[in-house]
């Protein structure tokens, strides 16, 4: 064995200085760099899957908050329809109302417009009746070639108001 060491190169009273320096290096690396390299590997791990999770929470309240919007776009738009449909019954009532209204005023101003006919229609037929008796005595005064006396002119007046009535 000797001599495969021999030719291998290594030497025992060389070997186990070295195996010591190396046991140094590889404490001091260990210690000053391999140690924080894998507490910053560790840390970093830890931040990436708490990321993850905010992440996943962050997706979790974003399907939620999306899910309320719709629900609350639903509720406004049956709400929406509701108060269109009360407007519309509304609008309806008033509509009934106001017409209801029209067709009395309507009524009203047709039975004052009757009124007001049937009065024009007296007035005239009594004027009629006036104007027909004074040409009845001026037509009988005219043909008969005497004056006549109020009584007279009054009587006539009277025999033609009924005999035109």
């Amino acid at each position: 064995m000797g001599d495969l060491l021999q030719t291998l190169g290594i030497q025992w009273t060389k070997l186990i200085p070295q195996l010591f320096n190396f046991g140094i290096v590889l404490w001091v690396l260990w210690k000053f760099a391999y140690k924080p390299v894998f507490a910053m590997l560790d840390a970093r791990q830890k931040k990436i899957a708490e990321s993850v999770a905010n992440a996943d929470k962050i997706q979790a309240q974003l399907a939620q908050t999306q899910a309320d919007r719709q629900k609350t776009l639903a509720e406004a738009g049956d709400l929406a329809n509701k108060i269109i449909a009360d407007a519309r019954a509304a609008a309806a009532r008033v509509s009934e109302g106001e017409t209801q209204k029209a067709i009395a005023a309507a009524e009203q101003i047709i039975a004052k417009a009757r009124e007001a006919a049937a009065q024009d229609h007296a007035r005239m037929l009594a004027e009629l009746k006036r104007e027909v008796g004074r040409l009845v005595v001026q037509t009988t005064t005219t043909v008969t070639g005497k004056v006549l006396t109020a009584d007279d002119q009054r009587r006539l007046a009277e025999e033609t108001q009924q005999q035109i009535a």
